[in-house]
């Protein structure tokens, strides 16, 4: 024993190589401070650059029975090969000198009973935990996965490790100058002792060996985990063969997230009663809630195998229609992109001892099957897969449970097995290797889902819907699969996210439980949020770099997010719904949200019930009536070009949500949210130019192109009007008749095409035996239909004015009230004078291009039509001769100011002819024809 009164410092020389992606520099030198037991105070990198630790740590600490103890806290003793360590009388802690490896530093360390009682050992922590420290320890009640992730400044949050690494022990903590350090420590051996899960029990002089590996990493916390999960495999192989992840043939696998498992005894396999395969029907039903399944598997053995001497494959060939029939199905399944699975239980010796790989493969090749449920671990994976690689390619091994990290590179698929009841919030199975495919087994009928298919999306991985268990395909069990098909939906759509071997896991937030992943894919990032408050979220969550050049969108309720900047810190805001107390620690807690940052990729606009897209390239534009889901109508569109779409032309008169997305085949590149909103009107008529003119007709007259601003007003807003107000457009030359349409022009355009409308309700209800009124021939024609005027137009080579070409032929650009000035003149105009006048009448009242009677006689359509959702409305200008006066309820009559608009709602065209409504005309021209004229 030693009287340590002096500082003395022991040198250990590491050799550690840290991936380029990491650090540049290596870990040289650690210095132990053994001053007050065994501790650590600073390092030596590669280039000899010395870092002091901020605060001594000791070496390891871990928890002997309930009391958690320290390296620096324990009588020490140096030897030869390392340092001893005793805790009172009950352990004994040897400290080897630590041994080269490749891989990096590592460390052996040995716990030793001395006492006369037998005592547990856990919570291994290599430099302690402390408050500014990153840690993974277990803790709680007994239970299959109580393995915690401590963060500063947040509540622990559960974690799946690998089956074989439940004891280990990891921590981080920053150094200076941005570095910091990563550790982990691996159970190794145990002489004379009882391993468990989370735990070593010791009987007197028993034994347990850790070994501790150490790196170091440069950025955020999670980079460590990266470091010593998914670069180093928690250090259980050296290297990683990705020759089956690498195969184009198994790579379907990677783009699934939903398999069925089900009993041949399931009433929705085969219906013994009626004696006849359901099988379609439970396609057919995946189809409609999912868009299809990606594998089902079909199980006849247990819990049947072992009533007579049958074996599994007896089972198989003994379904009714045998292999055959199961090879219809795995073709029925194929058409519908589903793929067939069998399974295989290596356990089933006791009935026939049969060589069972022999027969599994026998099976695949006559049944076709897609893939192999293993009723075992991984361990068999890669003999099993190759035998099935000599009868048949693409067959995926599917694990019972999670293989272990050094069987991984043997099996690209398993599951988060059902003795799991509530699963860890995140699991760290995923960092280790994102490319290996990770199924929830869901146990329909044991209770409800809703809890695991959250955790599955928030960690990017699929479920497996095992109907083993008879019932539970209630009400319950229909919500749960209205929320799977939600889950699957965005985790298909974003497959090429949840593949990033560099995603994130637990961002930083600001608020606590709730979490958020971070994937990444190209220019797209998706942030998976899982709430575990029950009282819900509304706010802002995490912090973002703002950038211009990107949108953010809510893939789970389809709403854009607007970004939130507040003292140079900008956030993204979240949403995610609460839930009762009482389902709190129960299958009913926990809510999703998902934010995508996209680049600006789309950039579409909503002009009225016109959707503006800029060209796709290669890329296909869907676009959806509502919330996307397998069940949301949409129409598909491919285009080189910039292009418009008539949403009324796909979705008829619906009002509501858009959702526009940019896929690059099933890859979600881009998202748009647009509101197809009732009662504020769009336009929905179009302007069919004219053959253009070369010269002035004499009775038009041109009017000079020009940009310019207008307002507008009206009396009555019960119906939403147009824009209104600052008007400014930009209108080409053109010509306008001089004079309203007459009774003789009219006439003549009859006398000419024979012209009868289909209905003629009202129609020229002021002529007699086909003609005007004696008298009238210079009259305004009335009592026409929008049809009608745009016949005469179409006859005469001619159309109806916009309001915009209107308002300029009636004011110019000096923004007057009234086509003669800014002064009304009741000598100037028919002034409500109770009948209509003669369109030549008020020559005084011309406008500034000489365009005469265009206020006061008759009001005068326009080419604009409008829809709000509900109402079809017209824009006519003017005001006319009538000016109804017993009630402030009436359309205004009377000549009208050029500030003023108004609308006429459209019924029927016997409806809409009008005593006071008629039209004038325009034509397009060839400017190059009219430079210069006037």
């Amino acid at each position: 024993m030693f009287n340590f009164k002096i500082l003395f410092r022991t040198f250990l020389f590491l050799s550690f190589i840290i991936p380029c992606t990491a650090l540049s520099q290596s870990l040289s030198k650690v210095h132990f401070s053994t001053l007050y037991g065994l501790r650590t105070d600073s390092l030596t990198l590669s280039d000899s650059t010395g870092l002091s630790i901020k605060r001594e740590k000791p070496v390891l600490s871990f928890r002997l029975d309930e009391k958690m103890m320290s390296s620096g806290e324990a009588e020490l003793t140096l030897t030869a090969d390392g340092y001893l360590l005793q805790f009172g009388n009950s352990v004994r802690l040897k400290v080897n000198q630590p041994s080269d490896d490749p891989r990096g530093w590592q460390c052996d360390v040995e716990f030793e009973n001395i006492s006369a009682d037998t005592v547990t050992i856990s919570n291994v922590l290599p430099f302690g935990s402390d408050s500014a420290s990153v840690s993974i320890s277990g803790m709680g009640p007994d239970n299959p996965v109580r393995a915690w992730l401590s963060r500063p400044g947040y509540s622990p949050v559960r974690v799946i490790l690998p089956d074989n690494a439940w004891e280990l022990g990891y921590s981080s903590f920053d150094v200076q100058n941005g570095i910091s350090v990563c550790a982990v420590s691996r159970r190794m051996a145990t002489a004379g002792g009882i391993e468990r899960r989370y735990e070593t029990l010791l009987p007197p002089k028993a034994k347990v060996s850790y070994r501790i590996y150490a790196g170091i990493f440069r950025g955020d916390w999670q980079n460590g985990l990266k470091l010593i999960f998914r670069d180093r495999f928690l250090y259980d192989i050296n290297e990683f063969d990705n020759t089956f992840y690498q195969r184009p043939d198994l790579a379907w696998i990677r783009k699934s997230y939903l398999i069925v498992l089900q009993t041949a005894w399931d009433r929705e396999f085969f219906d013994r009663s009626a004696g006849i395969y359901t099988f379609s029907d439970l396609l057919r039903k995946g189809i409609d809630q999912f868009g299809h399944i990606d594998a089902y598997g079909i199980w006849p053995t247990w819990p049947r195998l072992g009533l007579d001497h049958r074996n599994q494959w007896d089972l198989y060939r003994d379904l009714p229609g045998g292999i055959r029939q199961l090879r219809i199905f795995g073709g029925l399944a194929r058409q519908n992109n589903t793929r067939l699975f069998i399974s295989c239980n290596p356990w089933d010796a006791g009935a026939r001892p049969e060589g069972h790989i022999k027969e599994m493969a026998g099976l695949i090749e006559e049944a076709e099957a897609d893939g192999v449920f293993l009723d075992t671990g991984g361990g068999l994976s890669r003999r099993l897969q190759s035998v099935a690689d000599s009868v048949r390619g693409g067959v995926i091994m599917y694990s019972e449970g999670m293989p272990v990290p050094a069987d991984m590179p043997g099996i690209i698929s398993g599951r988060v097995h059902n003795d799991i009841f509530l699963s860890p919030e995140l699991n760290l199975n995923k960092l280790i290797k994102p490319d290996f495919s990770i199924f929830r087994v869901c146990d329909v009928g044991e209770d409800i889902l809703h809890r695991e298919i959250a955790i599955s999306f928030f960690n990017g991985y699929g479920t497996e819907l095992n109907l083993f268990r008879p019932g539970g395909r209630d009400e319950n069990y229909q919500k749960d699969l209205d929320f799977l098909a939600a889950t699957t939906f965005i985790l298909r759509q974003n497959n090429d996210a949840f593949l990033d071997k560099d995603w994130t896991p637990l961002i930083g937030t600001q608020a606590d439980r709730i979490y958020v992943n971070r994937w990444r894919a190209g220019e797209k990032t998706i942030f998976t949020v899982l709430n575990m408050r029950p009282e819900g979220f509304e706010g802002k969550l995490f912090r973002i770099e703002g950038n211009i050049a990107r949108h953010y969108v809510s893939l789970w309720n389809h709403e854009n997010i607007i970004p939130v900047t507040e003292g140079g810190t900008t956030w993204l805001t979240a949403s995610a719904e609460g839930w009762p107390a009482s389902a709190s620690g129960t299958r009913g807690e926990g809510s999703v949200d998902c934010i995508a940052e996209f680049p600006l990729l789309l950039g579409s606009k909503l002009k009225g019930d016109s959707l503006i897209l800029r060209s796709a390239g290669d890329n296909r534009v869907l676009v959806w009536k509502g919330n996307p889901s397998n069940s949301t109508v949409l129409r598909e569109f491919r285009f080189e070009r910039d292009t418009i779409i008539s949403l009324r032309q796909l979705f008829g008169y619906y009002q509501g949500k858009i959702v526009v997305q940019l896929l690059n085949g099933k890859n979600l590149l881009d998202e748009n949210i647009h509101y197809l909103s009732g009662g504020r009107p769009w336009m929905v008529s179009t302007v069919e130019r004219t053959v253009r003119a070369s010269g002035i007709a004499p009775d038009m007259v041109l009017i000079p192109g020009t940009e310019f601003t207008y307002e507008l007003s009206a009396d009555e807003d019960i119906i939403p009007y147009p824009g209104l107000n600052g008007l400014t457009v930009s209108v080409d030359s053109f010509l306008i008749d001089k004079y309203p349409v007459t009774n003789a022009r009219y006439y003549e355009f009859l006398q000419n095409t024979g012209y009868r409308p289909v209905d003629t309700t009202g129609y020229l209800r002021h002529w007699k035996y086909d003609i005007y009124p004696q008298g009238q021939e210079n009259y305004p024609v009335v009592y026409l239909s929008l049809e009608d005027m745009k016949a005469y137009a179409r006859w005469a080579g001619k159309r109806l004015p916009t309001e915009a070409e209107w308002q300029l032929a009636a004011q110019g650009t000096d923004g007057r009230k009234w086509p003669w000035g800014n002064e009304f003149h009741g000598t100037m105009c028919n002034n409500a004078f109770g009948k209509p006048t003669p369109v030549d009448a008020f020559s005084k009242g011309m406008s500034p291009y000489e365009v005469v009677d265009l206020v006061g006689n008759v009001w005068q359509m326009t080419n604009d039509m409008y829809f709000n959702g509900s109402n079809y409305f017209m824009i006519i200008r003017g005001g006319s001769f009538y000016n109804p006066e017993a009630g402030r309820m009436y359309i205004k009559g009377g000549p009208q100011p050029l500030d003023k608009t108004q609308i006429m709602l459209m019924v029927s065209q016997g409806f809409d002819r009008s005593a006071t409504v008629g039209f004038r005309c325009v034509k397009d021209i060839e400017s190059s024809h009219f430079r210069g004229k006037r």
